[in-house]
């Protein structure tokens, strides 16, 4: 089934012939653009709360479980090979 293409001109290119605000070479003359924004600091509001960063207790504490047990399963292996 086929639908007609509502845009005439699929090439996302803006017509040089047509568009306002652009020089004969495809640039754009001084005035037509809006100034640069000076910064990001005052986008938003003012963060008041951050909390620290880092392991948390619980975490850390079930991976020196698993480090250890893989340790204590290798020394027992080590003594056994060696029996």
């Amino acid at each position: 089934m086929n639908h007609p293409n509502p845009i005439p001109n699929p090439d996302p290119d803006p017509d040089p012939d047509r568009t306002p605000g652009l020089d004969p070479g495809g640039g754009v003359p001084p005035g037509e653009t809006p100034p640069a924004e000076s910064s990001m600091s005052g986008a938003g509001p003012r963060e008041t709360y951050n909390p620290p960063t880092g392991w948390a207790k619980g975490p850390l504490v079930m991976i020196l479980l698993v480090v250890g047990l893989v340790a204590a399963l290798f020394l027992v292996m080590a003594i056994v090979i060696a029996l």
